[in-house]
């Protein structure tokens, strides 16, 4: 009998473009989630929890780049017994189910409904430094209404959501602009819907990477890029050109001449002036709640998703420096992006909707605040009750209860107690702040040995012996005060 082959062992590693995260950064994402939803709540939106898998004929074909339905998602088949089934597949976003639940729920929902989600989202592309398959996103919406009132409120809730979470004024700004005012400039140009009007889209795309000099190239013949090779451009005139680089550089020093400047750009199209005019109600909108241009401003060069949006777009922008990984200065960018998407709910009722919101990116909102040293370092532990007598486990655990009602952190030691330095490694691998000791000796006294950690550690890194007799971080203590210099001990390392 042959000998059965050895199943070999699974490899424990991570799925590639995935990760793990741990303790203090799950901490520091729900804490950052919680600040998030309490604004959203205050400007009167409601929690929605949607499926995490869709039909791929519900997610539709939003992502970009995308020419087959299951490519760019985590797609499978579900089969009957016919052999014939469904593609299913994990949501890339949070703003296409919002669609599908609006269309099946929409008599029992109040109209204008204004939602707001969180959670994880999964697309199947080719991961990258800093790039993952899976992240968290943070959605609010307005569906049903085509006022620009609504707009002009997701950008001022933007706004204070980045204050809220640790980004101060002056360190980020929403940039606002309107599809609507680019179609009216491919309008002035005589570009027709098709293959043209979509390479221009894509150039414009491109322009906060190659700039003006880059979109004029490549509106024309074409350009060299960084590696040396060689792209083609769409063909156009200088003259064809030039109203779409007008509406990139329309820029001014205040609205009104952002504004000014833009209406010159569109020339006589309805639809442009249509944009303009939103364009400039958002900005009045905004400026009778107290939001300037320190906070939110109108810029034509944002150009999000243009194949997606139908109206005002906006895109929230970190405007700090930090280091790459080589140690170059290089501004953070963008971490919230949104619009108004009119025809997205239109392709499941056959109606078209009004519907407008923004998405924040959690993962990348927390490595700014990261760079910028605003959170991260070591997270306190819980305080440790170590066992030097397993007989009397129950009078640790009654320790541990009495630290944990008076809402301290605490555990005890549940390892091998024969090596007490091993509890005090423990203690330490799990950033404790205090360790409670007590034998035989401290229970028959009604005391214990409460150990500061983090005095400890400060002063094994600097002081002379003598400062070790000054400043014990071990101290005896009755049993009944244990929870009082215990809480002493917490606020003053937090202080």
């Amino acid at each position: 009998m042959a000998k059965q082959k050895k199943q070999p062992r699974p490899k424990a590693i991570t799925p590639k473009g995935f990760r793990d995260y741990f303790g203090a950064e799950v901490d520091e994402r729900k804490q950052m989630l919680d600040q998030i939803a309490a604004v959203y709540h205050r400007y009167g939106f409601d929690a929605l929890e949607s499926s995490a898998v869709e039909t791929v004929e519900a997610l539709g074909k939003f992502l970009p780049d995308v020419d087959r339905p299951n490519e760019g998602v985590f797609a499978w088949q579900e089969y009957d017994e016919k052999g014939d089934g469904d593609w299913m597949a994990l949501r890339y976003d949070l703003t296409a189910p919002l669609a599908r639940v609006y269309a099946e729920h929409r008599n029992d929902l109040p109209t204008p409904y204004r939602r707001y989600a969180m959670g994880p989202v999964w697309r199947n592309e080719k991961p990258g430094p800093g790039r993952f398959r899976q992240f968290y996103q943070c959605d609010a919406d307005t569906v049903g209404t085509a006022s620009m009132a609504a707009d002009a409120e997701i950008c001022a809730m933007l706004a204070d959501t980045l204050e809220t979470v640790g980004i101060p004024r002056g360190d980020y700004v929403v940039r606002v602009n309107n599809r609507k005012v680019l179609n009216g400039v491919l309008e002035v140009m005589g570009v027709e819907e098709g293959p043209s009007r979509d390479a221009v889209l894509r150039t414009i795309d491109k322009f906060d990477k190659v700039g003006e000099a880059g979109v004029r190239e490549l509106l024309g013949k074409g350009r060299l890029d960084a590696s040396g090779a060689y792209i083609d451009g769409v063909g156009l005139s200088d003259e064809q050109a030039a109203p779409v680089l007008a509406f990139l550089t329309s820029k001014g020093d205040t609205a009104e001449k952002t504004l000014a400047n833009l209406r010159a750009a569109v020339g006589d199209s309805v639809i442009g002036a249509e944009g303009v005019a939103e364009l400039e109600e958002i900005a009045s909108l905004l400026g009778a709640q107290g939001y300037g241009p320190d906070r939110i401003v109108i810029d034509p060069s944002v150009v999000r998703g243009l194949g997606y949006y139908t109206g005002p777009v906006f895109e929230a922008e970190l405007t700090f420096e930090i280091h790459d990984e080589k140690g170059r200065p290089r501004q953070f960018g963008s971490v919230a992006g949104g619009g108004r998407y009119d025809d997205l709910v239109k392709r499941f009722t056959g109606q078209a909707v009004p519907a407008t919101g923004v998405s924040i990116g959690v993962d990348r909102l927390l490595a700014a605040l990261h760079a910028k040293g605003r959170i991260g370092g070591k997270a306190a532990g819980p305080v440790v009750v170590t066992v030097m007598d397993k007989a009397r486990l129950a009078d640790y655990q009654a320790m541990v209860g009495e630290l944990r009602q008076a809402g301290i952190r605490a555990e005890v030691y549940l390892g091998n107690p024969k090596n007490f330095g091993n509890q005090l490694k423990y203690a330490d691998k799990r950033g404790s702040p205090v360790a409670i000791i007590a034998g035989s000796d401290e229970f028959e006294a009604g005391q214990v040995q409460i150990k500061d950690l983090v005095l400890g550690a400060k002063i094994a890194e600097s002081a002379t012996l003598e400062e070790w007799k000054e400043r014990p971080s071990q101290f005896e203590c009755d049993r009944d005060d244990m929870v009082a210099r215990v809480r002493e001990i917490i606020e003053a390392n937090d202080g």
